[in-house]
């Protein structure tokens, strides 16, 4: 399963709805997991980002999707990395 990082940053539109957050970030999980992609880690930052998101979908093409889709409602702006564990990253290195 292809797993990437997505840093999060509130959009004008984000930040005045801060107190739906949560709600928002349940309904994308939801919606996300319906399409086959898992919401595995979600945290709200005090910082540069306001968040951080660790997803995982069986194709690039399903989890940039929900990524778009995300960014699309306006709330937040990505900035997304692919990621790699420890047995993934052995592989490409060897």
């Amino acid at each position: 399963m292809a797993r990437y990082v997505s840093l999060l940053k509130f959009t004008e539109k984000g930040a005045s709805g801060i107190k739906d957050s949560a709600n928002r970030a349940h309904g994308f999980a939801e919606a996300a997991a319906k399409a086959g992609v898992t919401i595995r880690d979600q945290f709200w930052l005090i910082g540069r980002f306001d968040g951080i998101l660790v997803i995982e979908a069986e194709t690039e093409e399903k989890a940039l999707h929900w990524l778009a889709e995300l960014a699309a409602a306006g709330n937040v702006r990505t900035q997304t990395m692919q990621a790699f564990d420890e047995a993934e990253f052995k592989a490409i290195t060897q």
